[in-house]
């Protein structure tokens, strides 16, 4: 009986209009640590930029969560139980900086929007068959990205446009010349590189002493 109970008052949070059960102002919408918690995205007002949905009991995004909110320019899922979303969620979010996936289940990510300036991906489950070597490469605009504290056994493709890159607390035991660099030339330089995080992984950076020529700084790891 009581969870009969439990389960009815979920459903009507579920369905009260989203800015009774979260706070709806000029163009952010906050629905952090909703009591009961969310298990599902609301559906949001039109002109939604900023949408915070921090510590939540969310499990899936599917297609049609951000189906035509183009003026979106970020979301903030961290802190969830996320394990799946599927392929197109983001991809047509146009305007889309920052998203923020921190601290869910997630093994696998779907394709992003080109115009992700950061996305914040820690501490969640991500291996190397779930997220593409090229899944980051089209990211033209992208400066800031966090994989750190997943189940990665390799370095995806990096944009030039990074400046900082976490890829700390993974499974990382190798890398080439051509990983962060273009191979042993000392003609190409990363300008905009100013931190790559490798440390807490199997990899020991003195080994590839040629893969860091073109970065104004080492990286943090290990050099025994």
């Amino acid at each position: 009986m009581l969870q009969d109970s439990e389960s009815e008052v979920a459903t009507n949070v579920e369905d009260m209009p989203t800015c009774l059960l979260c706070v709806c102002l000029s163009g952010s919408v906050y629905c952090e640590e909703v009591s009961p918690e969310m298990s599902i995205v609301p559906a949001l007002p039109r002109e939604t930029a900023y949408f915070y949905a921090r510590f939540n009991k969310i499990t899936k995004i599917s297609n049609k969560d951000f189906a035509d909110m183009a003026t979106l320019r970020r979301i903030d899922l961290s802190g969830n139980q996320i394990t799946d979303i599927e392929d197109a969620a983001f991809s047509k979010l146009t305007n889309l900086e920052e998203l923020n996936l921190a601290e869910n289940r997630l093994t696998r990510l779907p394709i992003l929007p080109n115009k992700l300036i950061t996305f914040n991906g820690n501490f969640n489950r991500l291996t190397t068959q779930g997220v593409k070597a090229t899944a980051f490469k089209k990211l033209t605009k992208l400066a800031y990205l966090y994989l750190g504290n997943n189940e990665l056994t390799a370095v995806p493709q990096l944009p030039e446009s990074l400046q900082v890159v976490h890829l700390n607390n993974n499974r990382i035991r190798t890398i080439t010349d051509q990983t962060i660099c273009k191979g042993n030339t000392s003609f190409y330089i990363r300008p905009n590189m100013d931190q790559v995080r490798l440390d807490g992984n199997p990899i020991v950076l003195s080994n590839y002493p040629d893969s860091f020529i073109c970065l104004r700084a080492l990286p943090i790891g290990s050099y025994k």
